[in-house]
């Protein structure tokens, strides 16, 4: 494959990846990771691709701050970064592979239910009690520890967003403003460390337009798409990224 057309493909799937984030408020770094790590390595991959779900989250919290769901943003911050030290000291010591096929199949799972199950009203708030809640909760930590192990924990905490945001704005913001956070730190910490190079920083620079661009279809589109077609395609993109964990994990 050529530079010209390496690049192509690169730009192709940022901007169709970061569309799909745009329109439902994650997915696009888990979309797009195993094709650009084939054709760049994942070394070099993950960071330009947490640059510019870092560079969308800005974009969409900057236009729909006032959806923000400050309550919800908090618990699942705070619960996922009690699972990240966890996940960090687990990283050497706990099979990727196996993790991620396991992780795969159930969000896979909760994706295909999501699709044909009954979609409640957009004014409905789950009632996040008793052991419903706590599964709920835990999901969350465990989604830390996942994150912090191996970068792939967003479809846990996905699960938790479906099923506590009912209003696709709030929602959409919400995971956005989470993301936000959650790679705000995750960059901090690549800074400090001097962990990003100068390649690295060209080819985010590069994307960045195309991931603009992304954003801008898919806000157009999700204030178009009336509830019911959105959670759909809500679980749709998280069985997609269950597709895509189970390639990164079987590839």
């Amino acid at each position: 494959m050529s530079d010209l057309t390496s690049y192509a493909l690169i730009f192709l799937v940022v901007f169709l990846a970061n569309t799909a984030s745009s329109l439902t408020g994650f997915g696009g770094t888990i979309l797009a990771l195993p094709i650009v790590a084939m054709i760049i390595g994942l070394k070099v991959a993950v960071p330009v691709l947490v640059i510019q779900a870092w560079v969308l989250a800005v974009c969409i919290v900057s236009e729909a701050r006032r959806h923000i769901s400050w309550r919800d943003w908090a618990k699942i911050v705070i619960f996922v970064v009690i699972g990240l030290p966890v996940g960090i000291l687990l990283a050497d010591t706990v099979p990727e592979n196996p993790l991620k096929v396991a992780l795969g199949l159930f969000t896979l799972g909760v994706g295909a239910y999501g699709v044909v199950r009954p979609m409640p009203g957009a004014d409905s708030r789950e009632r996040l009690v008793g052991w419903k809640g706590r599964a709920l909760t835990a999901l969350l930590a465990v989604g830390g520890v996942v994150h912090g192990a191996f970068a792939t924990g967003g479809p846990l905490i996905v699960i938790y967003g479906t099923r506590a945001l009912r209003d696709k704005s709030v929602f959409r913001v919400t995971m956005s403003m989470t993301w936000l956070t959650l790679n705000t730190i995750l960059l901090a910490q690549w800074l400090v460390r001097g962990a990003l190079t100068g390649p690295q920083l060209r080819l985010a620079a590069m994307c960045i337009p195309f991931t603009l661009a992304g954003m801008a279809l898919g806000t157009f589109a999700h204030y178009r798409v009336n509830e019911v077609v959105f959670r759909r395609a809500v679980y749709a993109v998280l069985m997609a990224a269950a597709v895509m964990l189970l390639v990164s994990a079987l590839g």
